[in-house]
């Protein structure tokens, strides 16, 4: 028998109820001397599922599951939304996420960035995030990239991802991401949030839906410059992202397609516009 052989016959008479758990998990990279990441492929390859994802089951498969754990999104800012998004997938099962920013937190970050503490002020943003994904899910890999996107560099930053998620907070960076991705034919779900108001929505691959909402508005910040953000308009507006996110990735679901939301958590209102 193979080694891998061997590690799928290890977690089958350690499985309950098709389900695997962490303990057997960190068992069996030691005993195989791999990584948790390596079990976790294997797990999901014989149509187990790491028990951490129990409460996916029922709505999402592991067909589906196995989808996520081999995707990679890259999810470009890493602060208010990022942060929520980076979260999400990560506790989701997204098997790797591209993490964009070249920032570090200050104190005007601790009032809704989730990956913001005052131990990780005067840090950068894309080694918090590692370090919480470390803890939350260690089969999911961040990669790190602590640069900030531009036309030149966002197509070798993308290159790999299925799915971008705009998590920017000015317009001149969301367009070159746009435009990257148009040149990529890969989809883009973009999130924006000022105050209690947010929209969402998704630019196919291919298309320039950000362009014809924003036009040429380079160096443009966006209207959190004057509304602010809030904490709670952050975490509804990225996991809208991540919903959004996840049906792209598995192809299932309606997605926001032509359509774009609009929240206003003020009047508690969401309204669809086509585009």
């Amino acid at each position: 028998m193979t080694t891998i052989d061997t590690l799928a016959a290890f977690l089958e008479e350690r499985a309950q109820e098709g389900l695997v758990s962490w303990e057997v998990q960190e068992d069996a990279a030691r005993t195989f001397n791999t990584t948790v990441r390596d079990v976790e492929g294997t797990a999901l390859s014989m149509g187990l599922l790491p028990s951490r994802y129990a409460r996916n089951r029922t709505t999402i498969g592991a067909d589906q599951q196995k989808k996520l754990f081999q995707s990679t999104v890259a999810v470009v800012g890493c602060g208010g939304l990022g942060g929520y998004v980076i979260e999400e997938l990560a506790r989701l099962g997204v098997g790797t996420l591209l993490a964009v920013d070249p920032d570090t937190f200050e104190d005007h970050n601790l009032n809704r960035q989730i990956l913001c503490a005052f131990p990780s002020l005067g840090k950068t943003k894309v080694e918090a995030a590692e370090k919480r994904v470390a803890e939350i899910n260690p089969a999911c890999t961040v990669v790190p990239l602590k640069v900030r996107l531009t036309a030149g560099n966002a197509p070798s930053l993308l290159d790999s991802a299925q799915v971008a998620v705009d998590c920017l907070d000015n317009i001149g960076a969301r367009l070159e991401l746009a435009d990257a991705c148009a040149q990529l034919a890969i989809p883009l779900v973009h999130g924006a949030i000022g105050g209690w108001y947010g929209l969402v929505l998704t630019q196919g691959p291919s298309e320039n839906r950000l362009r014809q909402l924003y036009g040429e508005g380079r160096d443009v910040k966006g209207i959190e410059e004057t509304l602010g953000n809030l904490s709670f308009t952050a975490a509804v507006v990225a996991g809208m992202e991540a919903a959004e996110t996840c049906k792209l990735l598995i192809g299932e679901g309606g997605t926001l397609k032509g359509r774009m939301l609009f929240i206003d958590l003020f009047d508690m209102s969401v309204e669809t516009f086509e585009t």
